[in-house]
């Protein structure tokens, strides 16, 4: 590892939610595994009873106003800036998407107060600390470089992830960069 050299990179990227194959496998596993198997269980343990139907139903509505609000507000994209640099490796959401999602997040932790559902309110702080995240290059893990899609997954202490979407022209400099800092 050349801790010698100090080099810096930083670019943004408007990634679209929809489009993105890493994003939809991150909101299969993160999202509808767990709303899967809820509704399976819903399902099986009721008979297929038609409260269970109806519960389901709900579910499906309320993760379909979730990919409407996130078409609508965000316009389906994610819009980040990443660096790397001597320090470690940056991502934070783009300060215009931040500034809707800092709304969304303070009116979902509202919610969960005036309703009395402090899991609301814990979602709501918990999607608040997910807007800026620096991984230092001694924390670093694991890395898995996905050229075919310009992508290289960082992960580094307990909850320490981050996905750098890079653009077509500078996925080899920052590939460079993080190999030469960890040697991985």
């Amino acid at each position: 590892m050349d801790t010698n050299i100090i080099e810096k990179a930083q670019w943004t990227n408007s990634i679209p939610i929809f489009k993105n194959l890493i994003i939809l496998k991150q909101l299969g596993i993160a999202v509808g595994l767990p709303f899967g198997l809820v509704i399976t269980f819903i399902l099986i343990s009721s008979g297929w009873s038609k409260d269970s139907l109806y519960a389901a139903a709900l579910i499906i509505t309320a993760l379909l106003l979730a990919y409407l609000l996130i078409k609508v507000v965000y316009g389906g994209k994610y819009e980040a800036e990443f660096a790397v640099d001597e320090k470690g490796i940056y991502c934070r959401t783009e300060e215009k998407q931040a500034s809707k999602s800092r709304l969304l997040n303070g009116l979902t932790v509202l919610a969960g107060i005036f309703s009395g559902n402090p899991a609301v309110s814990g979602a709501g702080l918990l999607a608040k600390s997910k807007n800026r995240i620096f991984i230092p290059w001694t924390n670093v893990s694991k890395i898995k470089y996905i050229e075919k899609h310009f992508v290289i997954l960082i992960n580094g202490g307990f909850a320490e992830k981050i996905t750098l979407f890079c653009t077509r022209e500078n996925y080899g400099e920052i590939e460079r960069i993080i190999k030469g800092k960890t040697n991985a």
